[in-house]
């Protein structure tokens, strides 16, 4: 008769129905977070702060395209570089710690056993773990890496993939506030309406964002709008200030 045991390893126990619900992508909501936020507030200081300067919206709006433009490239290069910088980091620092498994064995069995012995680990059991991680290089390597480092293995094309989010997301962001001097012929109007656009923008994307998250809907849509309206009304303020 079989053995319902693979390799010691007993079958699953059954759990929720609908499987087990845990957030995974941290990384694109963070891009999301970065591109969209900015989004929001850069473009929309600089519309507002041109409002009281000038009462041309076709300038006002080829101001601020301009400046999403700009702000697309530099915020998704931005992104590409920080992940690539990420991925460099974490090739490095493997390679770093393959070769110390090699020179100085004794010494990474140790630290295996004391990263074990924090999870509880004692005596025989202990032991017995510690050459099961290291009877196999690749897998004692990453469980340093793992749990020594605590450096995780950056997901191929992760670089591209920051840098499109980023940059779609302050483009789609930036388009919000830029929005009413596209279709109104008035500036104040046109103000009026960006500051009520910009500002249902925030409540909704932070309550998204929260909803993704796990955290608290209204407190995640209350906190964004609070952040961006205090970036975006200082920007303003500055903006006039320098303008006169």
């Amino acid at each position: 008769m079989p053995s319902p045991y693979r390799e010691g390893l007993p079958p699953q126990p059954p759990g929720p129905p609908e499987g087990e619900q845990h957030f995974t992508a941290s990384q694109t909501v963070r891009d999301l977070v970065i591109g969209t936020a900015d989004g929001l507030t850069v473009p929309f200081a600089l519309a507002a702060g041109l409002s009281g300067a000038v009462a041309a919206n076709p300038l006002i709006v080829t101001a601020g395209m301009a400046e999403i433009a700009a702000g697309c490239v530099a915020m998704g290069l931005g992104g590409y570089l920080a992940a690539r910088t990420d991925a460099q980091h974490y090739v490095t620092e493997r390679a770093r710690e393959e070769q110390e498994t090699r020179d100085y064995p004794e010494r990474e069995k140790w630290e295996v056993s004391a990263l074990l012995h924090r999870y509880g680990l004692r005596g025989e059991t202990l032991a017995r773990a510690t050459e099961a991680i290291a009877s196999d290089r690749r897998r004692w390597v990453d469980f340093m890496m793992r749990f020594e480092l605590e450096i995780a293995e950056p997901a191929p094309g992760r670089a591209a993939q920051s840098a499109a989010t980023i940059g779609g997301a302050y483009v789609v962001g930036g388009l919000i506030p830029l929005a009413p001097y596209m279709v109104l012929a008035e500036t104040l109007p046109a103000l009026a309406a960006s500051c009520g656009l910009t500002g249902t923008a925030l409540l909704g994307f932070g309550w998204l964002k929260a909803r993704a998250t796990g955290l608290p809907p209204l407190r995640g849509a209350l906190q964004t709008l609070l952040i961006g309206g205090l970036a975006a009304a200082t920007a303003f303020l500055v903006a006039r200030w320098v303008g006169g």
